[in-house]
């Protein structure tokens, strides 16, 4: 019997568990959740719940909670989702000391413990989390990368099924560059059934549409006072499934750009080829001035957190 690819997921709040839990539904492969010591409690009898769901929904996989590194020991895929979320008010540049901090931590661990996996890493501020866990643990970039876009993505077709009254399932959309406010819209990649999307909806309302998908989390947090974590875990799922099962999907995730839209040495938003080895390419698409100019700028603000992070520790420069 083939041996179940294994999950690790660090951190089993909201955003972790909703993980394990997409996983595992989805019966992509055995899952561990690591927490912290203090949340020991909480991380075994989460996972210990979703094990106890397997009988009624039919999943064949090993779900455990665990404080202890060790048992990430030959995990395919490591997915961090460890950080402060973010409270009312918030930006996610409010978040980049606590988290890098966290991040870091977290990094090295993986490094010492699954140093041949694929790493996804979700917390905020999303494009400089990337960069600390890639220089923390030495990993080759195609096996690091963000799940930003998945999410953005999501929102954007969300808002645009809500408006036209149609199924999910047959929007398709693309967004470039960084998560939440910078991301880049491309529109005329949009469609419904490959019409185009402005057959159905005005410009005005999708511009409107653009705003509300990159407040998206603003939008939740104001909401609940805290971050969301359905449809983030759903976006991270998304990526673990195209690699663990080598699907070779296009999707919108936070790569390793080195020359690619004029971008050098920095994790941003862009399509990528997502299979067994990790982010096998990137994918150029033509963009017209307007939106190469929309995508420098969002690199600048990428740029402006990474030199922060440099700020903080000179030695991830």
């Amino acid at each position: 019997m083939p041996k179940r690819p294994k999950i690790a997921i660090i951190g089993g709040g909201n955003v972790g568990a909703n993980c394990a839990l997409w996983a595992a539904s989805k019966e992509l492969g055995d899952i561990v959740v690591v927490d912290i010591p203090q949340a020991e409690g909480m991380v075994k009898g989460r996972m210990l719940d979703l094990a106890e769901a397997a009988p009624v929904e039919l999943f064949d996989a090993q779900v455990t909670g665990t404080t202890d590194y060790a048992d990430i020991s030959g995990a395919d895929v490591v997915v961090i989702t460890a950080g402060l979320p973010r409270k009312p008010g918030m930006s996610r540049d409010d978040l980049i000391k606590t988290n890098v901090d966290i991040v870091r931590s977290v990094s090295e661990n993986v490094a010492k413990h699954a140093s041949d996996a694929i790493l996804i890493v979700v917390s905020n501020p999303l494009d400089a989390m990337v960069y600390t866990a890639w220089k923390v643990t030495g990993f080759d970039t195609q096996r690091i990368v963000g799940q930003a876009g998945c999410l953005d993505v999501a929102r954007f077709k969300t808002f645009i099924a809500m408006e036209t009254g149609f199924s999910v399932e047959d929007i398709n959309a693309l967004l470039l560059g960084g998560h939440g406010d910078d991301m880049v819209p491309l529109p005329r990649y949009t469609n419904i059934s490959g019409i185009p999307v402005t057959q159905f909806i005005s410009e005005t309302k999708l511009n409107e549409i653009v705003e509300r998908a990159k407040k998206g989390g603003g939008e939740i947090v104001q909401l609940m006072g805290t971050s969301a974590y359905y449809a983030p875990g759903a976006g991270v799922i998304q990526m673990v499934e195209a690699i663990v099962k080598d699907k070779k999907r296009i999707l919108p995730c936070a790569g390793f750009c080195q020359g690619q839209y004029g971008i050098h040495d920095l994790f941003v938003g862009v399509p990528c080829l997502l299979g067994a080895a990790g982010v096998e390419k990137i994918i150029e698409v033509d963009l017209d001035a307007n939106e190469q100019k929309l995508m420098a700028q969002s690199a600048a603000h990428v740029q402006e957190l990474v030199d922060a992070v440099k700020d903080l520790y000179p030695q991830l420069a």
